[in-house]
């Protein structure tokens, strides 16, 4: 199934198509150039995975090169700009090798992955930038508060800012970070189970209740300086539009929240590709035998067990059926109606992942839903609009202005505004 008719493919593998489309909507935002992009991608071939890999990991290498030379020369700006660019394309390398038969390069590519992320928030201009650490249960979720440079910031306005399965910070930066820093937008983003250094340094898994991650997160950047507690908004991406939408049924005090896309059952990507009668070995306890029909199939399909690998790594599962479960654990169908926040939904033609989702979650939460539809004829079709990260930008902000703007400003001499 393809989505994208108007705008020609870069790849005739749609998992590679979809990350050159993501790396080049990427670069209104300054975490790609889109001759790098396409100069590094134009000879893979389909089913060359290690290609694929290497392709990206040089790039990322060249360009974090770069950066350095121009830090060491003091070009302050033009390394901070290309460390940005090389954490960008070390995640697309990251994913890359997790799905390899040998992930023995896995952690170390993240390490320069966060690294080149680390030189680009101590070295821009574009917001100040904070490391945090979030109480959460027995430990912290670690994480960055960006405040912007203009007077706009004394607003209070603030935006919490959740990441997909496999996202990384560079990709967040420039779907909803930068946006929001422009438009004097406080911004707190940091790495939950399974997300990046949780799942590669700490080992820990997603978990589906993440309303006891998004209550610790809204109790710490409330009490952040200059942030107004009654005008916080919360945006997830991907997979990150169901923890949002989860925590939502639970965690009422965010003042707005914006769903990219709308996402209500996180297991229909997976079980939809999967025969009923071996989902019924599951429904019917039989989960050893669903594990060996499954194992037999994967030694038939190399492609589906490097997608299986990648896709079921962050789940910490150790078995097929296990896996299955703890995705099936990622639903809000029975719950989305206890949601009181307003809701912004993105619904881009062709999604390819969750389709009819964005309307299964405005039809569940309809007093207090607004979906937002993209199109094929926009440029802005498929998971997350990625060739239209721009035109999202201006739908979802404006109405988030709409949103928290309306509500009554905390009061100045509280201290909390101005600073």
């Amino acid at each position: 199934m393809t989505t994208h008719d108007t705008i020609p493919l870069f790849s005739t593998n749609p998992d590679h198509d979809f990350e050159i489309r993501t790396a080049l909507g990427h670069a209104v935002e300054g975490a790609a150039d889109i001759g790098e992009v396409l100069a590094a991608t134009a000879h893979i071939g389909k089913n060359d995975h290690e290609a694929w890999f290497t392709a990206w990991n040089s790039l990322a290498e060249r360009t974090a090169e770069t950066a350095a030379t121009a830090e060491a020369a003091g070009h302050r700006v033009s390394a901070a700009e290309a460390y940005l660019r090389a954490s960008a394309y070390y995640s697309v390398a990251v994913n890359a090798t997790s799905a390899l038969p040998d992930s023995s390069d896995l952690v170390p590519t993240f390490r320069k992955q966060r690294a080149s992320w680390e030189s680009f928030v101590s070295l821009t201009a574009m917001a100040r930038a904070s490391h945090v650490d979030i109480p959460f249960e027995l430990s912290s979720l670690p994480g960055y508060f960006f405040r912007p440079t203009t007077d706009l910031g004394a607003n209070g306005v603030t935006l919490v800012a959740v990441n997909g399965s496999d996202g990384s910070l560079a990709g967040l930066w420039a779907a909803c970070v930068a946006p929001a820093l422009k438009r004097g937008y406080n911004v707190l983003v940091f790495d939950g189970p399974g997300q990046q250094s949780q799942l590669f340094e700490r080992n820990i898994p997603f978990r589906p209740d993440w309303e006891n991650i998004l209550t610790p997160v809204y109790d710490f950047v409330s009490r952040q300086k200059g942030v107004d507690p009654a005008r916080i908004g919360l945006y997830g991406i991907s997979q990150g539009s169901f923890w949002v939408a989860r925590a939502l049924a639970f965690e009422h005090r965010y003042a707005a929240a914006i769903t990219d896309p709308g996402l209500v059952d996180v297991s229909t990507s997976w079980v939809s590709q999967l025969p009923k009668s071996l989902m019924k070995l599951i429904d019917d306890g039989k989960n050893a035998r669903f594990d060996t029909e499954m194992g037999i199939a994967m030694k038939l399909s190399p492609a589906t067990a490097r997608t299986w690998q990648f896709r079921a790594r962050p789940y910490g599962a150790t078995g097929y059926a296990e896996t299955i479960n703890a995705v099936r654990a990622c639903t809000i169908a029975d719950i989305a109606s206890r949601i009181t926040t307003p809701l912004l939904i993105t619904d881009p033609q062709g999604e390819q992942f969750w389709p009819g989702q964005a309307e299964q979650l405005a039809t569940l939460t309809p007093s207090v839903s607004t979906i937002v539809h993209f199109t094929e004829a926009e440029g802005a079709n498929g998971h997350c609009q990625p060739m239209a990260r721009s035109l999202t930008a201006q739908r979802m902000f404006d109405w988030l202005d709409d949103t928290l703007y309306s509500r009554i400003p905390a009061v100045v001499s509280s201290g909390k505004l101005g600073s």
